[in-house]
């Protein structure tokens, strides 16, 4: 299983390295930024499972940053780093969409304490909103066991291939950019070629397609992404 990825963004760097090496011993992996521009940017670029964010940093304040974040991803966990202490601060801060509010000082084992259960609490609810089979037209994939009815039978789907119909499926109607399918399916550090991603999408209208020269289901937008449709 990979590691939990998580992006911290602290501008005191003392601080920043002291949880930022926690995080290691807990078997973590954090990706340090300094300021709100870079913590935007590196959200935007790669996948995280938590964010940890003070408010006081510099270029974007964190308030700003959790605003942006949300506005792409609704459930990713966020924790505020504050030393503004008031009750009015840390009710500002979960309004905003942290999920918790802790403020400096702190306790290390309290803050790692408090990162595992948002961690836990997440993975829960994921499992809870998993997307288990899909049926379209007369297709039907078993994301659990990988198997599938296309339209020559029943067949076996590949990691790989359950993945990305995964990720099209669960943004049906939306395009999906070929850099969120590098991210997502295949990891950031990983970028396989275009042509990659488009032989996938040949495989799917193959398995899936009345006619894969007309496609209904698996459409490529050259220069934009993939999308799948019902």
């Amino acid at each position: 299983m990979s590691k939990k990825r998580i992006l911290l963004v602290e501008d005191e760097k003392h601080l920043a390295d002291t949880i930022k090496l926690n995080l290691e011993i807990e078997d973590y992996h954090p990706i340090l930024v300094y300021d709100g521009s870079a913590a935007i940017s590196t959200f935007k670029e790669q996948r995280f499972d938590l964010v940890i964010l003070d408010i006081m940093i510099p270029n974007i304040d964190g308030i700003a940053v959790c605003e942006n974040i949300r506005l792409h991803d609704k459930n990713i966990p966020i924790m505020f780093l504050s030393a503004r202490s008031s009750a009015e601060d840390r009710v500002l801060g979960l309004k905003k969409g942290a999920d918790d509010y802790i403020t400096k000082p702190f306790n290390i084992e309290e803050l790692m304490l408090r990162i595992n259960k948002l961690i836990s609490r997440n993975d829960e609810t994921s499992k809870g909103n998993a997307l288990l089979d899909f049926t379209f037209g007369s297709n039907s994939i078993n994301f659990v066991s990988y198997e599938a009815h296309g339209k020559d039978g029943k067949f076996s789907l590949t990691k790989k291939e359950a993945f990305l119909l995964k990720l099209l499926i669960e943004n049906k109607d939306e395009v999906v950019s070929r850099e969120k399918i590098l991210q997502t399916v295949w990891g950031y550090s990983v970028y396989p070629s275009t042509r990659t991603i488009d032989n996938f999408i040949l495989a799917f209208r193959k398995y899936f397609e009345v006619d894969p020269k007309n496609p209904k289901y698996f459409l490529s937008l050259r220069g934009v992404g993939y999308k799948f449709t019902v």
